[in-house]
């Protein structure tokens, strides 16, 4: 392990992580007994592990599993990141656990956008901060570009069929070899599997069959698939493609969606196996046809494509904190819009690697009522693991907002009340606290408050805070400066939680049955944020009739919402309770496995804000190093 030198005030984020030079990335490995083989080098401090060490690993007990969400934050976020990083850094560094921390890969939208990097900040963060933050080892381009192969190859197959005879498609999807035979390529017997055609040699179909098989006649008002960007790009919300004259008057309206919000991003974080992979992805439903069955990527003939592209992205990125210790990076979907959780691939390798007493650490997106609630009711679901602790990282600027505070606003100085004592203001706003402690508690874990300390908070409102949690249920409530200090201002947490961890009596509980119907999934969900009711829209009502008719009402749900509110307005701080929840639209990832009801007016492609985190952001020529992430 490495030893911090911290200093006062602490400098930026960028500053640090360019202060410490990285270990080469096989001292990490040794750490967790990874031989050269386990591993593949991408430069000097990252690596790939490989899938087959689950294998090797495969009868080793797990170690304790411990998930990081956070009450309600600011925009300025709260240090769930940083709290995860503090976290390892003082288990492995000073209470000398086998740690593995697991985080999401970060998008450059964020990164260039409003919220900046995902590395964590201070003395407590992941580096190299740079590669970390920017392209990695290039899984988020794989997923891009696997999402807009699929992408093109609906539009292009529409094309197809509209200026082509049965006889003709069939003959091209079929094309006859230098003896004159025809035969169907592996994956095209997916598709005669899904139509119940038995035939094995393209001679065999009948007429009708050709038809059936040749022609997915899509509708084109049904397709869900859009392409993607890593980019904040309001402007490409609503687009329309074929607009060029070779394409016969094909336009219609879509839209690009951020890459993160692809359905392959979800499918990389909840797949447990290449093989699960390559089936997740043939699965995916990108419409339907105009008799209303699901078209699936391996009836377009990509799933074998596809997985193709993501087979070095399925493996997880190995990194370090400043401190030395291990870091998992692998996935990266939003929790608002989509399920916010790393890999279980990542965790399941992990968990063997620390083995019994050490501790896999993973961070689950936003406000616990979205991160840690599709971390346990999806992520858990299809994994098969259960955590041992939820840690809820509060700060008192979140709650002081929460109990009445002004408004914060990224970019704009804190007001007043933010930075003097305000005792009652703090107290007023542990309702949030005390909402997410009691659901995170209904899931069988026991539940430690991380209060992340700023400088000006006080010992009178820290106080506060440790007495509201342990009143609404908590196990323990630990004050930490791990920002300020490393791994040393996070060992009283460490400690907490593995008294936690060891403590942990009850099995997993689900907030929904899979079973229950779509509609009351949606409704157990909202009730926990705090809502009477739930309004459909009628796009919503007829989308969730489509799904359940098509049998797909058994898969677990998603909410698409904003992190800003337990309910769907962001200007509702506090716990809101008696509201309507809105459902405007209901979509399907069916491939990764979850319905995804879109609240209110959530988008999946944010905007960029008037002043950017790029502005920035710049490159120093002369040493060759990033200046001005944070």
């Amino acid at each position: 392990m490495r030893k911090l030198e911290v200093v006062s005030p602490v400098p930026a984020d960028i500053d640090i992580a360019n202060s410490v030079a990285p270990l080469h990335i096989s001292e990490i490995a040794k750490q967790l007994n990874l031989s050269p083989d386990h591993y593949d080098l991408y430069g000097k401090y990252k690596a790939k592990v490989l899938l087959p060490v689950i294998d090797e690993l495969e009868g080793r007990e797990d170690g304790y599993y411990v998930v990081v969400g956070g009450i309600t934050p600011t925009p300025l976020g709260e240090g769930k990141s940083t709290t995860t990083v503090g976290l390892c850094q003082a288990l492995g560094a000073f209470l000398d656990k086998k740690v593995v921390t697991c985080l999401r890969q970060p998008s450059q939208g964020p990164t260039f956008g409003i919220k900046g990097g995902a590395a964590g900040g201070g003395y407590s963060q992941v580096i190299p901060m740079d590669e970390f933050n920017l392209h990695l080892t290039g899984d988020i381009h794989a997923i891009t570009a696997a999402n807009n192969l699929l992408a093109a190859a609906i539009d292009a197959r529409m094309f197809h069929e509209s200026t082509q005879s049965d006889k003709a498609l069939f003959n091209r999807l079929c094309p006859a070899d230098k003896e004159g035979k025809r035969k169907f390529s592996a994956i095209m017997f997916r598709r005669l599997e899904k139509l119940g055609i038995t035939c094995t040699k393209p001679e065999d179909l009948t007429p009708e069959e050709v038809t059936k098989f040749a022609r997915l006649d899509i509708d084109p008002a049904s397709i869900t698939w859009r392409r993607v960007m890593d980019v904040n790009d309001r402007f490409l919300r609503k687009i329309s493609v074929g607009q060029g004259p070779d394409e016969k008057g094909m336009v219609r309206e879509t839209a690009f969606d951020i890459s993160v919000a692809s359905e392959i991003m979800a499918v990389l974080a909840l797949t447990t196996s290449l093989a699960d992979m390559r089936e997740r992805l043939g699965k995916m439903v990108v419409g339907n046809s105009k008799a209303g069955d699901p078209v699936t990527a391996d009836d377009l003939g990509l799933g074998g494509a596809l997985t193709v592209l993501m087979k070095d992205a399925i493996n997880p990125t190995l990194m370090q904190t400043l401190e030395g210790t291990p870091v998992f990076v692998h996935a990266g979907p939003f929790a608002n819009i989509a399920h916010g959780n790393s890999s279980i691939i990542a965790d399941k390798i992990a968990l063997k690697l620390v083995g019994p007493g050490g501790f896999v650490i993973t961070e689950a997106g936003f406000g616990s009522d979205i991160g840690t609630e599709k971390f346990m009711n999806i992520k858990c679901r299809y994994s098969g693991l259960k955590p041992h602790c939820a840690i809820i990282v509060a700060t008192i600027r979140a709650l002081k907002m929460h109990g009445g505070g002004p408004q914060v606003v990224a970019g704009r100085p804190l007001d007043h009340a933010y930075l003097t004592e305000n005792v009652p203001l703090v107290e007023a706003g542990c309702v949030n606290l005390a909402r997410h402690i009691a659901n995170t508690k209904a899931y069988g874990v026991n539940v430690v408050v991380a209060v992340n300390m700023f400088s000006t908070d006080t010992e009178a409102e820290i106080n506060a805070v440790r007495s509201a949690s342990l009143a609404a249920g908590a196990f323990d409530a630990v004050l930490c400066t791990h920002h300020a200090h490393g791994g040393k201002g996070a060992v009283d947490l460490g400690i907490a939680v593995q008294k936690a961890c060891e403590s942990v009596t009850q099995p997993l509980k689900f907030l929904y049955p899979l079973d229950s119907s779509i509609k009351e999934k949606i409704e157990a969900i909202a009730r926990s944020y705090g809502a009477s009711g739930v309004d459909y829209s009628e796009q919503a009502e007829k989308q969730i009739e489509m799904y359940t008719k098509q049998g797909f009402s058994n898969l677990p749900i998603c909410m698409a919402k904003t992190q800003y509110s337990f309910s769907d307005n962001a200007s509702a701080k506090g716990a809101p309770s008696g509201f309507v929840l809105p459902i405007r639209d209901v979509r399907g990832s069916i491939g990764a496995g979850f319905i995804y009801p879109l609240v209110g007016t959530m988008s999946t492609m944010p905007g960029l804000p008037t002043r950017p985190c790029f502005y920035d952001i710049d490159l120093d020529t002369a040493t060759g190093r990033v200046i001005g992430l944070s």
